[in-house]
């Protein structure tokens, strides 16, 4: 292993000097940032996916069907709960061989961990086995998901121009719609052309071997960038540098708690409306699964815009506002917008668009309020611990609490879950007038 990790760090700096007079444009940084966060939550997605249509029969088939699904959606935390741990192994790779060395070692592992979910036996081949290997690599996913914090995203926002911190802020964000068009896509197509039996048998495997392809592309993409000296010397420059996460901790602490809340509503919103639908048409209705990931498809596009305007509208009114007036939309979201999954295809596909819009304008914007936060010296390991503590609050625990909710005390209940993040925004943004300064 040491061995492999001084000729990863020799590799880099031949690569370094290979690139050391080659310029790299601020939209050649978007687009490695869009490759890279579209590849990791492909990753996301498809296990998000799998854990509904795939799991519950796969790994508890002796269960009945609300119950295997939230014995899968239990396993679904674990990745958030593994990812701060992650963030701390990751740093001191990082301080020690170095940024390209971290991205090697985090995205290969979030690769094959990803990948052997795809050659996983089910309970009648080794019994309970298949649930503890499951959620082995389901930690180890959290694992490396936080050792693929790159900077770059923080790098784009603090170069973005005057008056366009905004814009260059909802960049990364784009590639969550991305991934999840993506993976539905390739779920419905393959629900709609195999019959159960090989959908069960081996079709189901297949999204997970193609999240294994997009990683090595994603993790050429941004290695191209991370190992030049040209970007070398803009991570130093703006102070970009791996700093040491327990003095950071007892250092930030107030700004790390204030910005995990902060994005809360945007982040309990995103599995609200990506995930627990799917689970709630699965679990309680006999329609038809490809058909609502159509819609899920749908709904995504018109998220994929609403993160593009939320660009346009944080220029104009300020970011804070923007996460201000969409977390009070989504309060008012939260009191009657689960019950149109009650509505047939129509009230679904208008749940569904009306929640991609607002987690777009809400979701565009998150990155930005986590960047904003911290001083240069702890921006990089701050910002990611923010981001790990943010998804883990708002939405690690969504889709098991959401589907508990709705399964004893009504489809209503459900928006409780919701309601609760937008208030802890609101409160958020409103205590903190330091954040209030800097986001404005």
């Amino acid at each position: 292993m040491a061995e492999a990790i001084a000729n990863s760090t020799s590799l880099e700096r031949d690569a370094r000097a290979m690139h050391a007079d080659e310029h790299v444009s601020p939209g050649e940084i978007a687009i490695g940032v869009i490759i890279g966060r579209t590849s990791e939550f492909f990753d996301f997605f498809v296990y998000a996916i799998a854990s509904v249509i795939v799991f519950p029969t796969l790994i508890f088939p002796f269960m009945d069907k609300v119950s295997a699904t939230l014995w899968s959606f239990a396993l679904f935390p674990l990745a958030f709960l593994a990812r701060p741990i992650g963030t701390q192994i990751f740093m001191a790779i990082d301080r020690r061989y170095g940024r390209g060395t971290k991205l090697t070692i985090a995205l290969f592992l979030l690769g094959t961990s990803t990948v052997s979910v795809g050659f996983l036996p089910g309970y009648e081949t080794i019994g309970i086995w298949a649930a503890l290997i499951l959620g082995l690599l389901r930690i180890g996913q959290g694992l490396a998901l936080g050792g693929a914090w790159d900077g770059l995203a923080s790098l784009l926002a603090l170069n973005a121009p005057e008056g366009k911190r905004g814009w260059f802020a909802m960049v990364p964000q784009l590639g969550a719609p991305l991934g999840l068009i993506v993976a539905s896509g390739l779920f419905a197509f393959l629900l709609g052309t195999l019959g159960a039996e090989d959908f069960y048998g081996w079709g189901w495997r297949y999204p997970f071997f193609v999240a294994f392809a997009l990683n090595v592309v994603a993790l050429f993409a941004r290695l191209r960038m991370v190992v030049t000296a040209e970007y070398a010397e803009l991570f130093k420059s703006r102070e970009l540098t791996p700093s040491r996460v327990t003095p950071t901790i007892k250092a930030q602490w107030r700004n790390i708690v204030i910005g995990a809340f902060a994005p809360l509503a945007s982040f309990a919103l995103f599995h609200m409306v990506t995930v627990f639908p799917l689970s709630w048409v699965s679990v309680y209705t006999g329609e038809s699964l490809t058909g609502f990931l159509l819609i899920e498809m749908l709904g995504a596009a018109f998220g994929l815009g609403s993160i593009v305007l939320s660009g346009w509208l944080a220029d104009r009114i300020g970011r804070r506002s923007v996460l201000g007036y969409t977390a009070a939309a989504i309060a008012v979201f939260s009191g009657f917008a689960p019950q149109l999954l009650q509505g047939g295809a129509l009230g679904e596909a208008a749940f569904m668009i009306s929640g991609f819009i607002l987690l777009g304008l809400s979701f565009g914007q998150s990155s930005g309020a986590v960047t904003s936060n911290f001083p240069k010296r702890a921006r990089y390991t701050g910002a990611a611990l923010t981001s790990d503590l943010a998804w883990l609050f708002g939405a690690g625990f969504a889709p098991l609490a959401a589907l508990l909710l709705t399964h004893y005390l009504g489809l209503v209940a459900a928006g409780g879950y919701l309601l609760s993040g937008a208030i802890a925004t609101l409160v958020a943004l409103g205590l903190n007038k330091e954040l209030a300064r800097r986001l404005d």
